[in-house]
């Protein structure tokens, strides 16, 4: 959401800003539902207060004996009294406007973050790892005789594509991954473990920006709840409607929980396999700061999903987005993509964005500075990583020419001491 008054007191950089976002003169039509709808408070103010003005001249005219004076008096006051609220309905009806304009409108990147039309346009700013030299055609994922347990079928069955059922090992390494990232974001990260909902309402999904615009992503219950697309959503509303003490922040929380997206619009993009599914498992990070600690956290939480890459051993690349691939509630976002070999890419396994006041006045999320007013908070959200394309990227870099896959040694204590999977599909 947008500070209306920013808007108003300069509209020129608000358009510059919204410009590079693709859209143009959107303070003429922001402005001028914010004129009718103040001039619609006004209009109810002056009414107020001439309907008090009569209220207290009825009772010198009763007591003076002027029946005329009076009964016009008191159809003043009942005048007044519904032009007052037929006002104020026309005020709140604009202010309605207002709000539903504001949501649908993207926030404004950070002038540091690069111009560009789409992902073509990102900035590579740093690389780890060397991908590895292979000796033989190195495979995709679903390919290798070692991930049998990565089960398709059976899940199409169930629910059609884009699922996937896991099985043995696949299942067991699934958990594993899971469990040592929460490890390093708990034990090493300073990160407070959350287990959370992943059925919310409508105002946890307008709080995260995923409403109005992005219905279509998401999956909604019969009764109203909607699956979360990522933990993000559930994290970051649980400082909605909230005042937190400046000694409170930064909030640093993290979750690993089912993730469900529609992906609405990616009919034909990445269908083999389990790079893009309707339900996945993702572990998140999510921040809430001061203003003036936002840049820095961006950096550290950055900074924490290439250290678990590397960790893993797993060669990757991190970009700036650019203003046309930027996420709708961004400010400026971090995209880590780790090394595929079995396409010869990168594929993006992290995102990490920050928002400034964005989401935080759509939730009404504030902080009260010692000594100060309360101030809106900064938000700020990771992937830390994604489970299933880690996965992924494990088993295609780790893939041998026997068929068989070894794992990295970070995971051997969540595996039982095992450290490959056989090309049977088996742990040892």
């Amino acid at each position: 959401m947008h500070d209306i008054r920013a808007i108003r007191e300069n509209p020129q950089a608000f358009d510059a800003a919204m410009a590079r976002r693709g859209l143009s003169g959107v303070s003429d039509e922001v402005l001028k539902i914010d004129e009718a709808r103040r001039s619609k408070i006004t209009a109810a103010e002056t009414a107020k207060a001439e309907q008090n003005a009569a209220s207290k001249q009825i009772g010198a005219a009763k007591a003076a004996g002027d029946d005329a004076e009076f009964n016009r008096l008191r159809a003043l006051v009942s005048d007044k009294k519904a032009e007052v609220a037929r006002l104020e309905d026309e005020a709140k009806a604009e202010d309605q406007r207002l709000t539903d304009l504001l949501l649908t409108l993207p926030n404004l990147p950070y002038d540091d973050v690069p111009d560009g039309a789409d992902e073509d346009d990102n900035i590579e700013i740093k690389r780890w790892g060397e991908p590895r030299a292979f000796d033989f055609q190195p495979k995709e994922h679903y390919e290798l005789t070692a991930a049998k347990g990565l089960d398709f079928e059976t899940a199409a069955k169930l629910s059609g594509s884009r699922f996937v059922m896991l099985r043995g090992a696949m299942a067991r390494l699934h958990r594993a991954l899971a469990q040592f990232m929460l490890d390093v974001h708990v034990n090493d990260n300073g990160l407070t473990e959350t287990i959370t909902p992943v059925l919310v309402r409508d105002e946890a999904m307008y709080g995260t920006n995923q409403l109005p615009k992005f219905a279509e992503d998401s999956y909604r219950t019969t009764n109203g709840w909607w699956l979360i697309p990522t933990s993000e959503v559930t994290l970051t509303n649980s400082v909605r409607e909230s005042i937190l003490d400046e000694g409170e922040l930064p909030v640093r929380l993290t979750a690993h929980t089912q993730c469900f997206r529609s992906e609405a619009g990616s009919a034909g993009k990445d269908t083999s396999g389990m790079l893009r599914q309707h339900q996945f498992e993702k572990v998140e990070m999510v921040s809430v700061t001061r203003p003036e600690d936002s840049d820095a956290e961006h950096t550290r939480m950055t900074g924490l999903a290439e250290n678990m890459l590397e960790r893993l051993g797993l060669p990757y690349r991190t970009v700036v987005l650019c203003t046309g691939d930027l996420g709708f509630g961004a400010r400026k976002t971090h995209d880590i993509e780790v090394w595929l070999p079995g396409q010869n890419t990168y594929r993006e396994i992290s995102s990490v964005s920050t928002c400034g006041d964005f989401q935080a006045r759509r939730m009404n999320a504030r902080y009260r500075p010692e000594g100060g007013k309360p101030a809106f908070v900064h938000t700020l959200n990771g992937s830390g990583l994604a489970v299933g394309r880690t996965l992924i990227a494990v088993l295609e870099n780790g893939q041998q020419e026997d068929g068989s896959v070894e794992l990295p040694e970070v995971l051997a204590p969540y595996l039982g001491g095992k450290t490959r999977i056989t090309a049977e599909g088996d742990l040892a």
